[in-house]
């Protein structure tokens, strides 16, 4: 896997930057789309859930779970 690539989104007001491998930003675009939105709305949301939980490792975990209810794995 390819190292991390950080990217810059504006969410909720602000612009901040987002560290992920490659595979993750492919992934949450191809979540982002199946659900007829950007991928900075849906890191939005990600993000207004997240708790604790820094922003990266919450788009990964949200990623792998969209995966896994798609094998029909919970």
């Amino acid at each position: 896997m390819k190292p991390e690539r950080k990217r810059s989104l504006s969410i909720a007001g602000h612009r901040t930057s987002i560290s992920l491998e490659d595979a993750f930003w492919d992934a949450l675009k191809e979540i982002a789309a199946a659900e007829g939105r950007p991928v900075a709305a849906l890191v939005a949301d990600i993000d207004s859930g997240r708790g604790e939980l820094n922003l990266s490792s919450a788009l990964r975990l949200h990623a792998l779970a969209h995966y896994r209810r798609l094998a029909g794995r919970p």
